[in-house]
């Protein structure tokens, strides 16, 4: 078994080993090549902690900035136990790629804390996140680096670090991290933005597919925000929600499941169930419901699995077991190189992450933007600007694919390394740093 760190390292190298086939395609020069291969800057430091019984412990966390060539950085932050430095790198750079797949202003980055916060109380998480912020305040700025939520993280813990900065800037400087509060500076449809922004994606494959969402049956691996709010418009939209699956058991209804009741039973009992055991009072709408393992959401039949949870979720050890003629991607990296290619060979279209979970930073985008004019936007405006620079990007990688010849994840690197590619180039051959 790979310890944490080698896992992180085998993410990374598995991640930089799609790129020589899209170099090729493009024909870009070593000087690209060689700037794509590591990241700009990569920050380890110390977070010391004091625990609510006086005990002090010290966690370790990074932020990484890939690439700044087409602006600031701009991604995430996790808190896990197994985050580690190759992870972050890694998520780095899909940042870094992603933003340039969608044409926003911003260059890849992440951070990450290596911690369980469930193990940590509401006063000691905050500490927890206070710390981080510090450490990392010196390498962050809105024009150089904006952090924003990320697994384990939300926008309460956004604001904290907003605050955080604040303190340290002794002045507001609300466009240093998205994803905030909207008292503090927060916007409107963040929240299910990644969400939203995947259903925007799989509308536009069903409608170049000539599928209608009453015909599409769909698993959701991740019950999370991005994997929630997805199941829930898309629900709304039509589309059968025939499965849903978190960390632990998998819940399975051949004709449909209502996610809301679901979510809000999980938040208030911590686990996947809810009105589906018709037990006491419970309403028996979703009778006939059946639970099983985490994994077995995987193999059941339907026609879109949905990879919400983690990276690699999907590896050669269980793609044999895909029954499903697409995969939709809003985890980040949920599907590796080796598995991708064996779905490629069973012409199961994938939907790439590059391109189906960019809502978020979209709309980060959008916050970032308002934050730094002082003008805001409501909901519907902003749902609006989402779905409208998503249909012009993802028109771009579809009509890609068609006139290369190539899988969906291939042109979306083509057009997000392109954008990258042409910007190393711009700038010129004395340019050595930054």
């Amino acid at each position: 078994m790979m310890s944490d760190t080698q896992a992180g390292t085998a993410l990374f190298d598995d991640a930089q080993g799609r790129l020589e086939a899209i170099f090729q395609r493009l024909e870009a020069n070593g000087e690209v090549r060689r700037r794509l291969a590591q990241p700009a800057l990569s920050l380890e430091v110390s977070i010391p902690l004091r625990r609510d019984d006086g005990s002090l412990e010290v966690f370790r966390g990074w932020r990484v900035q890939y690439d700044s060539i087409r602006g600031p950085a701009k991604g995430g932050i996790r808190f896990h136990p197994q985050v580690d430095q190759g992870e972050v790198t890694t998520l780095a750079f899909w940042m870094a790629v992603k933003c340039a797949v969608v044409g926003l202003p911003f260059g890849g980055g992440k951070g990450g804390v290596c911690v369980d916060p469930k193990t940590l109380s509401p006063l000691e998480l905050e500490r927890l996140s206070r710390g981080y912020l510090r450490a990392i305040a010196d390498v962050i700025g809105p024009d150089r680096d904006i952090p924003a939520p990320d697994v384990n993280t939300n926008e309460t813990i956004m604001g904290w670090m907003a605050d955080e900065y604040a303190i340290i800037a002794r002045r507001q400087v609300p466009g240093v991290i998205t994803g905030k509060p909207l008292p503090l500076g927060g916007s409107p449809g963040r929240v299910a933005a990644t969400g939203r922004g995947a259903l925007s994606v799989l509308d536009m494959w069903a409608k170049h597919a000539r599928r209608e969402p009453g015909d599409l049956r769909i698993a959701v691996q991740g019950f999370g925000n991005g994997g929630y709010h997805f199941a829930r418009l898309a629900h709304a939209r039509g589309y059968r929600i025939v499965a849903i699956a978190d960390s632990r058991r998998t819940l399975h209804h051949p004709e449909g499941l209502d996610p809301t009741p679901i979510w809000e039973e999980k938040q208030k009992s911590r686990e996947l169930k809810g009105l589906v055991y018709c037990e006491e009072a419970v309403r028996c709408e979703q009778a006939g419901t059946r639970s099983g393992d985490a994994e077995d959401i995987l193999s059941l039949d339907c026609d879109v699995l949905v990879l919400a949870a983690l990276e690699n979720a999907v590896d050669t050890g269980n793609v044999e077991a895909i029954r499903a003629e697409v995969i939709l991607e809003i985890a980040n990296g949920p599907v590796s190189s080796e598995a991708d290619r064996a779905l490629e060979s069973r012409e199961v279209t994938v939907i790439p992450d590059v391109l189906a979970n960019a809502g978020g930073v979209i709309v980060s985008h959008l916050e970032w933007v308002q934050n730094r004019c002082g003008e805001y936007r409501d909901e519907e405006a902003v749902n609006r600007l989402l779905e409208e620079r998503l249909a012009a990007e993802a028109a771009g990688v579809f009509a890609l694919a068609e006139r290369e010849g190539v899988t969906l994840r291939t042109a979306a690197y083509m057009q997000g390394i392109g954008r990258l590619a042409r910007a190393i180039q711009a700038r010129g051959n004395c340019q050595e740093a930054g």
